[in-house]
């Protein structure tokens, strides 16, 4: 297998790549150990990450990781959505933290 490129993806996106597999009867042992754990620890919906992702872009742009990053853990204070931007070039204004909790409100 030759990998020719690749993209970050959140929880609910690739449990909805794993639904299609297991569909197709695709799934070898170590994809059926990851469904499991895409199933139980999954915050939110493909289609609601779609929404937020969105959302979220709309009023801010940040790189790929850091908004799968926020789909996957779905922080719920203003500490936790800190820790998620620590890495990058640039710090949050309050609003901004604030406008993005909100839309994350909307989907938990």
């Amino acid at each position: 297998m030759k990998i020719i490129n690749t993209k970050p993806v959140s929880m609910s996106e690739a449990k909805e790549l794993m639904i299609k597999k297991e569909k197709a009867g695709e799934l070898n042992y170590e994809q059926k150990l990851a469904f499991e754990h895409l199933k139980n620890f999954t915050k939110i919906s493909y289609k609601d990450a779609e929404k937020l992702t969105s959302e979220i872009d709309s009023i801010l742009k940040m790189s790929p990781e850091t908004l799968v990053q926020i789909l996957n853990i779905m922080p719920k204070n203003p500490d936790e959505l800190r820790m998620i931007f620590a890495r990058e070039k640039f710090s949050l204004k309050e609003e901004e933290i604030t406008k993005i909790l909100e839309m994350i409100g909307k989907y938990i």
